[in-house]
């Protein structure tokens, strides 16, 4: 059996709209046995998003049906085939509440600090464009100042 960090699991892009987890099962069970098959549901449409997964129990099987299945056509659709990502990026067999609240702290303060330098930009931005335009008004009324002054000096 295979080890923890092991790729026993598939990704399948490019699914056909009517194809469901037991159209996915039967056509990736040629190549071994199988533990999961997911098409995840779009919560909005009720339909999965053109993707799936199949988890194999032997790594050697996922291999065999990313190059037996990989770039063939299901339903009228060309497949992508390829190792899904490691289990622990997404949260493990448990999902996201096995992991510890304090497992993505560091990435967590770096978009904080990103998303705060953005907005000083931003603002920084913002009265540049604000001081700009008002010496632009300034401008434009100064010089129509002029012009009338020039009209009344005219007898």
């Amino acid at each position: 059996m295979n080890g923890p960090g092991q790729k026993n699991t598939v990704y399948i892009g490019g699914l056909a709209e009517e194809l469901n987890e037991q159209i996915l099962h039967a056509a990736f069970i040629p190549f071994g046995d199988i533990k999961d098959v997911k098409t995840p549901l779009d919560q909005a449409t009720q339909k999965h998003p053109s993707f799936g997964f199949v988890s194999f129990l032997e790594r050697e099987d996922a291999a065999t049906a990313m190059d037996n299945m990989g770039g063939t056509e299901l339903y009228g659709r060309v497949l992508t085939v390829k190792y899904a990502f490691p289990e622990c990026i997404k949260g493990g067999e448990h999902g996201w509440a096995a992991q510890p609240i304090w497992a993505n702290a560091d990435t967590w303060f770096e978009r904080q600090q990103q998303e705060q330098e953005i907005q000083r930009l931003q603002a920084e931005q913002w009265a540049a464009m604000q001081a700009a335009e008002e010496l632009h008004r300034k401008k434009m009324a100064d010089e129509r100042e002029g012009e009338i002054e020039e009209a009344d000096e005219i007898p």
